[in-house]
Protein backbone atom coordinates (compact mmCIF):
# COMPACT_ATOMS: atom_id res chain seq x y z
CA UNK A 1 0.00 0.00 0.00
CA UNK A 2 1.26 3.50 -0.79
CA UNK A 3 0.18 6.92 0.35
CA UNK A 4 -2.14 6.34 3.31
CA UNK A 5 -0.74 5.58 6.73
CA UNK A 6 -1.28 1.88 7.51
CA UNK A 7 -3.66 1.00 10.32
CA UNK A 8 -2.45 -0.95 13.32
CA UNK A 9 -3.69 -4.53 13.65
CA UNK A 10 -3.27 -6.80 16.67
CA UNK A 11 -2.72 -10.37 15.47
CA UNK A 12 -2.87 -12.61 18.53
CA UNK A 13 -1.93 -16.29 18.60
CA UNK A 14 -3.97 -18.11 21.24
CA UNK A 15 -3.05 -21.20 23.27
CA UNK A 16 0.63 -20.47 23.91
CA UNK A 17 1.91 -23.05 26.39
CA UNK A 18 -0.63 -25.71 25.43
CA UNK A 19 2.08 -28.03 24.04
CA UNK A 20 5.72 -27.68 23.00
CA UNK A 21 4.80 -27.72 19.29
CA UNK A 22 2.21 -24.98 19.66
CA UNK A 23 4.56 -22.76 21.69
CA UNK A 24 7.51 -23.34 19.39
CA UNK A 25 5.48 -22.40 16.33
CA UNK A 26 4.24 -19.21 17.96
CA UNK A 27 7.73 -18.17 19.09
CA UNK A 28 9.05 -18.73 15.56
CA UNK A 29 6.40 -16.40 14.13
CA UNK A 30 7.02 -13.76 16.81
CA UNK A 31 10.75 -13.85 16.02
CA UNK A 32 9.94 -13.14 12.35
CA UNK A 33 7.62 -10.27 13.20
CA UNK A 34 4.53 -12.16 12.05
CA UNK A 35 2.52 -11.77 15.29
CA UNK A 36 2.00 -8.86 17.66
CA UNK A 37 0.44 -10.70 20.62
CA UNK A 38 0.07 -14.12 22.16
CA UNK A 39 -2.27 -15.43 24.85
CA UNK A 40 -0.77 -17.91 27.31
CA UNK A 41 -2.28 -20.87 29.16
CA UNK A 42 -0.74 -20.82 32.61
CA UNK A 43 -2.75 -23.94 33.55
CA UNK A 44 -0.51 -25.97 31.27
CA UNK A 45 2.30 -28.01 32.84
CA UNK A 46 4.52 -26.70 30.03
CA UNK A 47 3.97 -23.05 30.92
CA UNK A 48 6.89 -22.52 33.36
CA UNK A 49 9.38 -23.71 30.74
CA UNK A 50 7.69 -22.05 27.79
CA UNK A 51 7.46 -18.70 29.57
CA UNK A 52 11.24 -18.49 29.32
CA UNK A 53 11.04 -18.92 25.54
CA UNK A 54 9.06 -15.66 25.39
CA UNK A 55 11.50 -13.69 27.55
CA UNK A 56 13.53 -12.28 24.60
CA UNK A 57 10.33 -10.75 23.20
CA UNK A 58 9.06 -9.08 26.36
CA UNK A 59 8.09 -5.52 25.50
CA UNK A 60 7.99 -6.27 21.76
CA UNK A 61 4.65 -8.10 21.66
CA UNK A 62 1.64 -8.17 23.97
CA UNK A 63 1.85 -11.28 26.17
CA UNK A 64 -1.47 -12.00 27.84
CA UNK A 65 -3.24 -14.59 29.94
CA UNK A 66 -5.66 -17.08 28.35
CA UNK A 67 -7.98 -17.66 31.31
CA UNK A 68 -9.02 -21.30 31.23
CA UNK A 69 -12.20 -22.85 32.59
CA UNK A 70 -12.72 -25.81 30.26
CA UNK A 71 -11.15 -29.20 29.50
CA UNK A 72 -7.85 -28.87 31.37
CA UNK A 73 -6.98 -29.65 34.97
CA UNK A 74 -7.32 -26.57 37.21
CA UNK A 75 -4.32 -25.38 39.20
CA UNK A 76 -6.11 -26.10 42.48
CA UNK A 77 -9.18 -27.81 43.90
CA UNK A 78 -12.57 -26.86 42.44
CA UNK A 79 -14.97 -29.36 44.05
CA UNK A 80 -18.12 -27.92 42.48
CA UNK A 81 -16.77 -26.96 39.06
CA UNK A 82 -14.24 -29.76 38.53
CA UNK A 83 -15.12 -32.48 41.09
CA UNK A 84 -12.94 -35.08 39.36
CA UNK A 85 -9.98 -32.75 38.92
CA UNK A 86 -10.82 -31.89 35.32
CA UNK A 87 -12.64 -28.81 34.08
CA UNK A 88 -15.81 -29.55 32.09
CA UNK A 89 -16.27 -29.08 28.37
CA UNK A 90 -17.56 -25.77 26.99
CA UNK A 91 -21.29 -26.58 26.62
CA UNK A 92 -21.58 -27.36 30.32
CA UNK A 93 -19.75 -24.20 31.36
CA UNK A 94 -21.93 -22.06 29.05
CA UNK A 95 -25.11 -23.65 30.39
CA UNK A 96 -24.10 -23.16 34.01
CA UNK A 97 -22.98 -19.60 33.34
CA UNK A 98 -26.27 -18.68 31.67
CA UNK A 99 -28.18 -20.24 34.57
CA UNK A 100 -25.94 -18.34 37.04
CA UNK A 101 -25.13 -21.66 38.73
CA UNK A 102 -21.35 -21.43 38.42
CA UNK A 103 -19.53 -21.19 41.74
CA UNK A 104 -18.19 -17.64 41.52
CA UNK A 105 -15.81 -18.08 44.44
CA UNK A 106 -14.22 -21.18 42.88
CA UNK A 107 -13.80 -19.40 39.55
CA UNK A 108 -12.29 -16.35 41.28
CA UNK A 109 -9.79 -18.40 43.28
CA UNK A 110 -8.78 -20.44 40.23
CA UNK A 111 -8.27 -17.35 38.09
CA UNK A 112 -6.13 -15.85 40.86
CA UNK A 113 -4.01 -19.01 40.72
CA UNK A 114 -3.68 -18.65 36.95
CA UNK A 115 -2.59 -15.01 37.27
CA UNK A 116 -0.09 -16.00 39.97
CA UNK A 117 1.31 -18.79 37.77
CA UNK A 118 1.66 -16.36 34.87
CA UNK A 119 3.46 -13.76 36.96
CA UNK A 120 5.73 -16.27 38.68
CA UNK A 121 6.96 -17.75 35.38
CA UNK A 122 7.02 -14.63 33.19
CA UNK A 123 8.10 -12.09 35.78
CA UNK A 124 5.31 -9.54 35.46
CA UNK A 125 1.58 -9.15 34.98
CA UNK A 126 -0.06 -10.08 31.66
CA UNK A 127 -0.56 -7.32 29.12
CA UNK A 128 -4.17 -8.40 28.63
CA UNK A 129 -6.81 -10.92 29.64
CA UNK A 130 -8.95 -13.12 27.45
CA UNK A 131 -10.41 -16.60 27.75
CA UNK A 132 -9.85 -20.02 26.26
CA UNK A 133 -12.99 -20.65 24.18
CA UNK A 134 -14.05 -17.09 25.13
CA UNK A 135 -15.15 -18.10 28.65
CA UNK A 136 -14.02 -14.76 30.11
CA UNK A 137 -17.09 -13.02 28.67
CA UNK A 138 -19.73 -15.38 30.11
CA UNK A 139 -22.08 -14.36 32.96
CA UNK A 140 -20.48 -14.86 36.40
CA UNK A 141 -17.06 -15.37 34.77
CA UNK A 142 -17.07 -11.84 33.37
CA UNK A 143 -17.44 -10.39 36.87
CA UNK A 144 -14.31 -12.24 37.94
CA UNK A 145 -12.45 -11.14 34.80
CA UNK A 146 -13.28 -7.47 35.37
CA UNK A 147 -12.21 -7.75 39.00
CA UNK A 148 -8.86 -9.19 37.95
CA UNK A 149 -8.38 -6.42 35.42
CA UNK A 150 -8.89 -3.70 38.00
CA UNK A 151 -7.22 -5.35 41.02
CA UNK A 152 -4.34 -7.36 39.61
CA UNK A 153 -3.55 -5.56 36.35
CA UNK A 154 -4.45 -2.20 37.97
CA UNK A 155 -5.53 -0.60 34.74
CA UNK A 156 -2.21 -1.39 33.05
CA UNK A 157 -3.66 -4.01 30.70
CA UNK A 158 -6.55 -4.52 28.35
CA UNK A 159 -9.26 -7.10 27.86
CA UNK A 160 -10.44 -8.87 24.72
CA UNK A 161 -13.93 -8.09 23.48
CA UNK A 162 -15.55 -10.68 21.21
CA UNK A 163 -18.81 -8.92 20.25
CA UNK A 164 -18.98 -7.71 16.66
CA UNK A 165 -21.82 -6.03 14.71
CA UNK A 166 -23.82 -8.35 12.49
CA UNK A 167 -23.12 -6.07 9.52
CA UNK A 168 -19.38 -6.66 9.94
CA UNK A 169 -19.87 -10.44 10.08
CA UNK A 170 -21.98 -10.34 6.91
CA UNK A 171 -19.29 -8.41 5.06
CA UNK A 172 -16.73 -11.13 5.89
CA UNK A 173 -19.05 -13.92 4.67
CA UNK A 174 -17.62 -16.64 6.85
CA UNK A 175 -19.10 -19.03 9.44
CA UNK A 176 -21.78 -16.55 10.39
CA UNK A 177 -23.52 -18.86 12.86
CA UNK A 178 -20.42 -19.53 14.94
CA UNK A 179 -19.33 -15.89 14.89
CA UNK A 180 -22.83 -14.74 15.82
CA UNK A 181 -23.00 -17.06 18.87
CA UNK A 182 -19.58 -15.90 20.14
CA UNK A 183 -20.65 -12.29 19.63
CA UNK A 184 -24.06 -12.77 21.24
CA UNK A 185 -22.54 -14.32 24.37
CA UNK A 186 -20.16 -11.38 24.60
CA UNK A 187 -22.59 -8.49 24.32
CA UNK A 188 -23.17 -8.09 28.04
CA UNK A 189 -19.45 -8.15 28.74
CA UNK A 190 -18.77 -5.64 25.97
CA UNK A 191 -21.41 -3.30 27.37
CA UNK A 192 -19.82 -3.46 30.83
CA UNK A 193 -16.30 -2.85 29.53
CA UNK A 194 -17.37 0.17 27.50
CA UNK A 195 -19.41 1.61 30.37
CA UNK A 196 -16.34 1.30 32.59
CA UNK A 197 -14.15 2.77 29.82
CA UNK A 198 -11.63 -0.01 30.13
CA UNK A 199 -8.95 -0.53 27.46
CA UNK A 200 -10.06 -3.06 24.85
CA UNK A 201 -10.11 -3.83 21.15
CA UNK A 202 -13.03 -2.34 19.23
CA UNK A 203 -13.26 -4.99 16.50
CA UNK A 204 -12.89 -8.76 16.85
CA UNK A 205 -12.19 -11.19 14.03
CA UNK A 206 -10.89 -14.69 13.50
CA UNK A 207 -13.88 -16.91 14.32
CA UNK A 208 -14.32 -19.80 11.90
CA UNK A 209 -15.03 -23.53 12.06
CA UNK A 210 -11.30 -24.36 12.28
CA UNK A 211 -11.39 -26.46 9.11
CA UNK A 212 -9.66 -25.90 5.77
CA UNK A 213 -12.88 -26.26 3.78
CA UNK A 214 -12.23 -22.67 2.72
CA UNK A 215 -8.46 -22.08 2.26
CA UNK A 216 -7.14 -20.25 5.29
CA UNK A 217 -5.55 -17.50 3.18
CA UNK A 218 -9.00 -16.68 1.78
CA UNK A 219 -10.49 -16.66 5.27
CA UNK A 220 -7.81 -14.35 6.60
CA UNK A 221 -8.27 -11.88 3.76
CA UNK A 222 -11.93 -11.66 4.76
CA UNK A 223 -10.90 -10.98 8.36
CA UNK A 224 -9.03 -7.93 7.11
CA UNK A 225 -12.30 -6.32 5.96
CA UNK A 226 -14.05 -3.96 8.33
CA UNK A 227 -13.73 -0.86 10.44
CA UNK A 228 -12.26 -0.26 13.85
CA UNK A 229 -9.48 1.79 15.35
CA UNK A 230 -8.27 -1.12 17.49
CA UNK A 231 -9.00 -4.30 15.52
CA UNK A 232 -7.84 -7.67 16.88
CA UNK A 233 -7.67 -10.95 14.98
CA UNK A 234 -7.21 -14.16 16.93
CA UNK A 235 -5.41 -17.09 15.32
CA UNK A 236 -4.18 -20.56 16.29
CA UNK A 237 -0.86 -21.34 14.59
CA UNK A 238 1.52 -24.01 15.83
CA UNK A 239 3.25 -27.28 15.12
CA UNK A 240 1.54 -30.60 15.72
CA UNK A 241 3.15 -32.91 18.25
CA UNK A 242 2.06 -35.99 20.18
CA UNK A 243 1.04 -33.87 23.16
CA UNK A 244 -1.29 -31.80 20.97
CA UNK A 245 -2.96 -34.86 19.47
CA UNK A 246 -3.56 -36.13 23.02
CA UNK A 247 -4.83 -32.76 24.26
CA UNK A 248 -6.86 -30.91 21.65
CA UNK A 249 -9.04 -31.53 18.60
CA UNK A 250 -7.46 -28.62 16.72
CA UNK A 251 -4.31 -30.12 15.21
CA UNK A 252 -3.44 -30.03 11.50
CA UNK A 253 -5.19 -26.69 10.95
CA UNK A 254 -2.63 -25.11 13.26
CA UNK A 255 0.11 -26.11 10.80
CA UNK A 256 -1.91 -24.63 7.93
CA UNK A 257 -2.25 -21.30 9.78
CA UNK A 258 1.45 -21.35 10.65
CA UNK A 259 2.46 -21.88 7.02
CA UNK A 260 0.35 -18.92 5.88
CA UNK A 261 1.64 -16.52 8.52
CA UNK A 262 5.21 -17.60 7.81
CA UNK A 263 4.88 -16.94 4.09
CA UNK A 264 5.09 -13.93 1.80
CA UNK A 265 1.39 -13.95 0.88
CA UNK A 266 0.55 -12.92 4.43
CA UNK A 267 2.71 -9.81 4.21
CA UNK A 268 1.25 -8.89 0.84
CA UNK A 269 -2.30 -9.35 2.14
CA UNK A 270 -1.59 -7.05 5.10
CA UNK A 271 -0.11 -4.39 2.85
CA UNK A 272 -2.97 -4.52 0.35
CA UNK A 273 -5.50 -4.15 3.17
CA UNK A 274 -3.61 -1.18 4.60
CA UNK A 275 -2.51 -2.82 7.86
CA UNK A 276 0.68 -3.20 9.82
CA UNK A 277 1.04 -5.40 12.89
CA UNK A 278 1.29 -3.71 16.26
CA UNK A 279 0.44 -3.93 19.92
CA UNK A 280 -2.83 -2.56 21.24
CA UNK A 281 -2.50 1.13 22.01
CA UNK A 282 -3.94 1.64 25.50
Amino acid sequence: MTGAQPRRLVLCADDYGMTPGVSRGIVELIARGRLSATSCMSVSPFWPEHAAWLAPFAGKVDVGLHLTLTHFAPLGPMPHTAPKGRLPELPRIVRRALLRSLDRHEVAVEFERQVDAFEQAFGHMPAFLDGHQHVHQLPVVRDVTLSLLSRRLRGQGYVRLCAEPLSAMLVRRGDLGRAFIVSLLGRGFTRRVRQMRLPANDSFRGVYNLSNRVPFADRFRRFLHGKGRRPLIMCHPGHVDAELRDTDSLTDQREIEWQYFNGDDFLRDLDRAGFELGRLDI
